[in-house]
């Protein structure tokens, strides 16, 4: 394994840090929005989303990382931050895979890709068979236009958590 690979326990360091974040976005939301927060959270897997990652783990066009990730996080849901961010159930990314298959991520459809959230704003992150997380440019997905926004799902993840803290710091999150 790599330095750059997930594991159980640097994907909890992450949601240690992220979760202290979200608390304090959220016990400040409503007073700063005159309306409460919407679900700010970064879910534990249960055994439901464990299956489901094993089930993704069999599917070659999975990479490691995401399948180490499902099997740790069963979802990411940041209504409030930004759009929103939200990257889905192993369920739900398996679910997709079977009604609508995968992505063209690559010239000439060679490489493959699975939809795992969304920005909340319509657009959608797809992982990449090499691990590499591309954005849609537009909603649709029937010929997508896609950017990599990380070379790998850790550094997606590093992605997220700055812009987290900068939306909670001055109310921009930034790109992602």
């Amino acid at each position: 394994m790599s330095d750059r690979s997930l594991s159980s326990a640097w994907l909890a360091s992450w949601t240690s840090r992220v979760a202290e974040t979200l608390e304090a976005m959220t016990d400040e939301f409503e007073r700063r929005h005159g309306f409460p927060p919407g679900v700010n959270e970064v879910r534990r897997a249960d055994s439901a989303d464990q299956a489901a990652a094993r089930t993704l783990a069999r599917d070659s066009l999975v990479p490691a990382d995401l399948v180490t990730f499902c099997d740790s996080i069963g979802e990411v849901a940041w209504a409030d931050v930004g759009n929103g961010c939200f990257l889905d159930p192993a369920a739900d990314v398996l679910l997709r895979f079977k009604h609508y298959g995968t992505v063209d991520v690559g010239a000439g459809q060679k490489d493959r890709g699975l939809v795992i959230g969304s920005n909340g704003g319509g657009l959608s992150y797809v992982a990449g068979p090499g691990g590499m997380i591309h954005r849609t440019r537009t909603a649709s997905l029937d010929e997508p236009e896609l950017d990599r926004v990380a070379d790998d799902l850790r550094q997606f993840l590093e992605l997220l958590e700055g812009s987290l803290t900068r939306f909670v710091t001055n109310g921009d999150p930034g790109c992602l």
